[in-house]
């Protein structure tokens, strides 16, 4: 009679189970690990503690909204932290472009420490200009960390809008 053959069982810890990227890391480090040349064992350079909290970590870019309101489109921008000088909004070429940087410095003594950290991050976002808009009426206001650009449009846009009857079929 044939002996049974045992086969490994596979595992996860809980929290891998809680952290979906740590478990295609693993499976990543499987198929690297499988090589002929192999890589060396440990940690490797881009080898990260996922499960460290993001909750201080700057978003690359802002959220931003585009509506179309009755005679113009509006852009909105969500710039937390921000001042109205560390913001730029140009038109070039039809082309809009918002760009930004936040700087941020804490400094933080007592008897037994010394703290100081500084976080400096930039962003550019750029959204083509739809026909129809009057460039010399674009308005761009902000506050309370919300950035709002108006694009009106031109009269003769307006002119051309026609409704279209939606029917049954």
């Amino acid at each position: 009679m044939a002996e049974a053959t045992k086969l490994p069982v596979k595992t996860e810890t809980k929290a891998a189970a809680r952290n979906p990227f740590e478990s295609l890391r693993r499976e990543i480090d499987h198929v690297f690990d499988a090589f002929p040349l192999g890589f060396p064992r440990g940690r490797r350079a881009f080898d990260l503690d996922l499960s460290w909290p993001r909750e201080a970590a700057w978003p690359v870019m802002p959220a931003v909204d585009v509506a179309e309101r009755d005679g113009a489109y509006e852009i909105s921008a969500e710039l937390p932290g921000m001042d109205e000088k560390d913001i730029e909004v140009k038109v070039s070429n039809g082309t809009l472009t918002i760009k930004g940087e936040k700087k941020e410095e804490k400094e933080q003594r007592d008897k037994d420490f010394y703290l100081s950290e500084r976080r400096y991050g930039s962003f550019a976002r750029s959204f083509e200009v739809p026909a129809g808009i009057d460039p010399a009426r674009i308005e761009a206001r902000f506050a309370k960390g919300v950035l709002m650009v108006t694009l009106p449009k031109s009269p003769e846009a307006k002119q051309n809008e026609k409704k279209i009857e939606v029917k049954a079929a």
